[in-house]
């Protein structure tokens, strides 16, 4: 009969079954606390009734002549008097009840703040990058000697490296904390920006832009990570509003100040690359400087290796340290529960949804200095300015998305504390038409003889309708997958990918071809097509979710 001492110790009620709960999103939003996460994956190994792998002789069987030459002889087992004595839950180190200043969402109000704030800047720079190549294209084709279709390529393999990145970091995340998740890839990030500027041949400019990407994918996958926990359901909207801002504000300013220097003979489409690194380089060394570890697991790893050191009680621990890391649980979580998620209508329709929009965003890199600089005339750096359109739209979007955070709160606090899922629609339903009808104004009114501010209004229409959708989305699978919604955010990840990086190769063939207006109607049709996902879900959403079990979580009676 095994000894009860041996035993694993029972999971936490409620926690994922295959123990990694996934509440920690780590792309764009979370749910519940990642100390909760961790606390049903930390179980103590089973051992054997018969022959505990502690009791077997250390033996090593030698299958090469080099194995037998520095292979040892079989020494005794290791033993100590408390070998069989396992830790008790009074040598585990936690926080001070709910109301520890050391718990990230007990941090005073102003540091989480500065967190959010720098967090979002940098990942305003990893977005930043993505899109200030686009200016540069041209040039970029002249100066390789390759077709402007073909140049375009710079933007798209960016946005590839955007979508596999996450695979990787929102792993990383959970085993090291978010600085190192986030910091070192950056500055990685940081370096291939640098060389890219300084690229001697077309092939090395599309890997350094890959692989810049890739490293600056990793804010984009774990700042909502952070997000989770700084701030609870009741606050993360609102913070998720701000840190939207940011998001958008990359693709939406980047080209205009890389247009600036592009129309610069003395600077050229080289200095798109210089500025974005130094850019990155900036925001990533105050980061660095100001942003505490906000990974609640991690923070006790550090507050039980400091009382060792104090009390000289080398048996206290954090319940973080007694995680094995297994990689096919971290696959299970970000790789094949992502496919299973995809396959349950909500999380299918939502992450299309929300990656049509994705898509479309990344298409005006392309569709903008077309309708501007070719369809009217102007100069290359007037022709970017529309891009502030997009922008003051998602601010727009983003105050709806706070003023709807305030409505949740109020049936969040009348459910019990419990999440109400379909409360995070109202803004997507409304977005969703500003979303469609903003691509038909745009492209109807990109004629000449048409007064620019018309299509300008086009473009905030759609940037404010990006916004609502897109963050409501992300909300609403947060809020209906919940122990899932790392799955659930990796599955939109992938799919957001798809999208971005298709758009902006079809956009020009698109225009040139069938038109500006016939083009942005087939785009502006498929919009509307998607107006009725939010409304079927706000209406049978609760029914649905009870279906299936990844989603059973969140119906309550």
């Amino acid at each position: 009969m095994p000894s009860p001492e041996l035993e694993p110790k029972p999971p936490v009620p409620g926690m994922d079954p295959d123990t990694e709960s996934e509440a920690d999103d780590g792309d764009d939003d979370t749910s519940s606390s990642p100390l909760e996460i961790r606390q049903s994956t930390c179980l103590h190994r089973p051992k054997s009734s018969a022959t505990s792998a502690l009791d077997a002789p250390v033996t090593r069987t030698p299958s090469t002549l080099l194995a037998r030459l520095r292979s040892r002889p079989a020494v005794p087992a290791f033993t100590h008097p408390l070998a069989h004595t396992p830790t008790t839950a009074s040598a585990l180190v936690d926080f001070d009840g709910p109301d520890d200043p050391y718990q990230p969402r007990n941090w005073p109000m102003p540091k989480k703040i500065l967190t959010t704030l720098l967090y979002s800047l940098v990942t305003m720079s990893a977005s930043w990058a993505s899109s200030c190549y686009s200016a540069g294209t041209t040039q970029v084709a002249e100066h390789f000697g390759v077709g402007r279709q073909v140049s375009v390529l710079g933007t798209s393999l960016f946005l590839v490296g955007f979508g596999v990145g996450p695979l990787l970091w929102a792993p990383v995340s959970e085993v090291y904390g978010r600085r190192a998740a986030v910091f070192g890839p950056m500055f990685v990030a940081t370096c291939f920006s640098f060389a890219g500027a300084t690229a001697k041949d077309f092939q090395t400019l599309m890997l350094t832009r890959f692989f810049g990407a890739f490293f600056a994918s990793a804010p984009v996958t774990n700042t909502g990570g952070v997000l989770g926990d700084l701030f609870g359901p009741a606050e993360r909207g609102i913070a998720m509003a701000g840190y939207a801002i940011a998001v958008v504000g990359g693709p939406s300013l980047g080209p205009i100040v890389s247009a600036a220097a592009v129309a610069q003979p003395s600077l050229g489409w080289r200095w798109t690359e210089y500025l974005a690194g130094i850019l990155q380089a900036v925001v990533l060394l105050v980061a660095m400087l100001f942003i505490d570890e906000s990974y609640p697991p991690k923070l006790l790893v550090y507050k039980a290796r400091r009382l060792r050191i104090e009390t000289g009680n080398w048996a206290l621990h954090a319940r973080f340290e007694e995680w094995d890391v297994g990689v096919a649980a971290l696959a299970r979580k970000f790789l094949v529960r992502p496919v299973q998620l995809l396959f349950t209508p909500i999380c299918f329709l939502v992450a299309l949804y929300a990656s049509f929009c994705y898509g479309i965003l990344y298409m005006q890199l392309g569709a903008i200095p077309i309708i501007f600089h070719e369809g009217r005339g102007w100069s290359s750096f007037r022709a970017s300015l529309p891009f502030v359109c997009i922008f003051i739209g998602s601010l727009i979007g983003c105050a709806a998305n706070v003023y709807n955070q305030l409505r949740y709160n109020r049936a969040y606090r009348a459910a019990g504390g419990r999440a109400v899922p379909e409360q995070r629609l109202p803004p997507m339903m409304v977005g969703s038409f500003f979303f469609a009808g903003g691509q038909f104004v745009t492209g109807w009114t990109a004629r000449a003889d048409i007064h620019w501010v018309v299509p300008c209004i086009g473009l905030v229409m759609l940037g404010a309708g990006f916004s609502m959708v897109f963050q409501a989305a992300l909300n609403y699978l947060v809020d209906t997958f919940q122990l899932y919604a790392a799955s659930a955010i990796a599955a939109n990840t992938f799919l957001r990918s798809a999208f971005a990086c298709a758009f902006p190769l079809i956009v020009t063939p698109l225009y040139h071809n069938v038109g500006v207006g016939p083009g942005s109607s087939i785009t502006g049709g498929f919009a509307a097509l998607l107006i009725p996902v939010p409304f079927v879900f706000f209406v049978f959403g609760k029914r649905i979710r009870a279906r299936y079990k990844w989603s059973k979580g969140s119906v309550y009676d």
